[in-house]
């Protein structure tokens, strides 16, 4: 099977495009490859500007170390007096009226014609080379004849098999690419990404698979795939930092963050096991460490020492800014808002129903059947007022009965959810809690290319992260609650790990750490995911429910629909 891999450096070159109305004025040779693989890999790559490495990608980047050097020259078309044969490597060309650009690998010439030698890193397939390999070099073609050079004939080396297998740019040939590059165009115009491939055996290859989720897009589409195949990792391979130590410093060397404070030993871990750091009061990172996990994506965020989130620093925003602008425009539309927050409380209020039954003692059927009638009616609200007057009325309720899920004989007293400030053990550690998942939920609308500061259900405020807030609802339950509820009947907290400062309750910081520990454990926690039936920790499907609420503002999904467990 052919297997997309990263090649060249085109993907650097200049031709993005400013909207969705206009096609791009170069397109790369790489482009047109990843078009004929599949047009909504082409879209999300060119238009959207999402790219993730896979070991493929990662492969096809070392294939090329050598090739990509520029070396040697290529002369005029026609200069007669070059002596033949001559290679260049890395050759630059473009091709204003086809509208095409190409760095070649190789190029060959003999005084005649010149011949270009595209590198692949995989092997042939069984009848020669690949469709999209073909046309690409057809792409290369096409740009030397517009330059002047005569070019009948290239090459495509597979490093695989060692083998050089010869391509002759017929008029099949050639008509059949310049109709690929007219495709291209028309669907690079469109408003949105091209629907994804139905149970194809590209897709599990595929570095983007992740980002596309494919089978998942094609049954909230009303397609009915064979089977929904869990094509991203069930757990993520890196993990957030915390430095809670107050007067600590994180520092760079090598490849590793340091972890440092004057008379306590030294801590570090791996910078690519680092998913983004959170630094917690009076902590200090160095520039270096900085800078280097900017350039590896992952975010640091600074919190006061009571949990309010204060500055978020990451590298610039995500390219896709076509994503933030539909966002936008979904946020002030008339309706749009109101539908998305709709499906947030009502599957917050689904969550909340779920726990109750699941963990209070007396199991209150009246209550469990007036929260799933509060569900239902905030699906048919018509205006967000009223949506946000079910949603306090579901938490009132819940919370009301939350102290039924707490062991008895504790001496945790919890009558009602109070904030800023907390005022008890209880709503101390919820608060907590519910910091680090709104910390992850931003996190995560970051990585998709998502404005967290603007919502549809929580409003608009000056330094709050209204969409993180958003996404963070129906996991409050889930998540925050299940881990408060868990620590306090296990006894892994205690009255003697909070203090109370006036009306203020807060943790200490030995019960700050356990609190984490078990945060990141339920995070970390296989679930079978109740609409797509594989396995996947918390902490996916965060990603996952944000880049299908990035779909639904795209317009490629008609509704967002939360995540809910029975």
């Amino acid at each position: 099977m052919y297997r997309r891999e990263s090649a060249d450096d085109d993907e650097a070159i200049e031709g993005h495009p400013g909207h969705t109305t206009a096609a791009p004025d170069l397109v790369p040779a790489r482009m047109v490859n990843e078009f004929v693989y599949c047009p909504r890999l082409f879209y999300l790559e060119w238009i959207h500007r999402e790219f993730a490495h896979s070991a493929d990608t990662l492969e096809g980047a070392a294939v090329h170390r050598r090739v990509d050097r520029e070396t040697g020259t290529l002369p005029p078309p026609d200069d007669a007096s070059v002596e033949a044969p001559f290679q260049a490597r890395s050759v630059l060309l473009s091709a204003a009226r086809l509208g095409l650009i190409a760095r070649i690998d190789l190029l060959e010439g003999d005084g005649e014609a010149v011949r270009p030698v595209d590198y692949k890193k995989g092997a042939p397939g069984k009848y020669g080379p690949w469709d999209p390999d073909k046309i690409q070099l057809c792409v290369q073609a096409l740009i030397l004849r517009e330059n002047g050079y005569r070019c009948d004939e290239g090459d495509i080396y597979y490093a695989t098999t060692k083998q050089r297998l010869s391509v002759r740019f017929d008029e099949a040939l050639t008509q059949k690419t310049l109709a690929v590059i007219h495709d291209l165009r028309r669907v690079a115009a469109g408003a949105t990404a091209p629907p994804p491939l139905v149970d194809s055996p590209k897709c599990p290859r595929c570095s983007l698979v992740g980002i596309c989720l494919p089978d998942e897009v094609n049954l909230l589409r009303g397609a009915k795939p064979e089977d929904v195949r869990r094509l991203v990792p069930a757990r993520d391979e890196a993990s957030p930092l915390y430095v809670v130590t107050q007067g600590a410093t994180v520092g760079k060397t090598g490849e590793r963050l340091e972890v440092r404070k004057a008379g306590e030993p030294e801590a570090h871990v791996r910078l690519i096991d680092v998913s983004h750091v959170a630094l917690f009061g009076n902590v200090q990172i160095s520039a270096s460490a900085l800078r280097a996990l900017a350039d590896r994506g992952a975010p640091v965020l600074h919190f006061t020492y009571g949990g309010w989130l204060t500055a978020v620093t990451s590298a610039p925003n995500h390219k896709n800014i076509l994503l933030r602008t539909a966002q936008y425009r979904h946020a002030t539309h008339r309706r749009r808002p109101l539908a998305i927050a709709q499906a947030i409380v009502a599957g917050k209020i689904r969550n909340q129903r779920t726990l109750l039954r699941r963990n209070h003692r007396a199991r209150p059927q009246s209550v469990v059947n007036e929260l799933a009638r509060l569900a239902q009616t905030a699906q048919r609200v018509r205006t967000m007022p009223a949506l946000l007057g079910v949603e306090g009325t579901a938490a009132r309720l819940y919370f009301s009965h939350f102290a039924g899920m707490l062991r008895p004989g504790l001496s945790f007293d919890f009558r009602e959810r109070t904030r800023r400030p907390p005022t008890d053990p209880v709503n101390a550690l919820l608060s907590f809690l519910y910091t680090l998942l709104v910390k992850d939920c931003t996190t995560a609308c970051i990585a998709v290319g998502l404005d967290p500061y603007l919502g549809f259900f929580h409003q608009v405020h000056y330094g709050r992260p209204s969409l993180a807030l958003d996404l963070a609802e129906e996991f409050r339950p889930l998540i925050a609650d299940s881990v408060a509820i868990t620590l306090i009947n296990n006894e892994v907290l205690g009255l003697s790990d909070f203090v109370q400062r006036g009306p203020a309750c807060a943790l200490k910081d030995g019960a700050r750490r356990r609190t984490i520990e078990a945060y990141e454990m339920r995070m970390d926690t296989l679930i079978r995911h109740p609409l797509f039936g594989y396995a996947i920790s918390y902490r996916r499907v965060l990603e996952v429910q944000a880049r299908l609420l990035a779909r639904t503002v795209l317009g490629e999904l008609r509704t967002y629909r939360p995540f809910t467990t029975r």
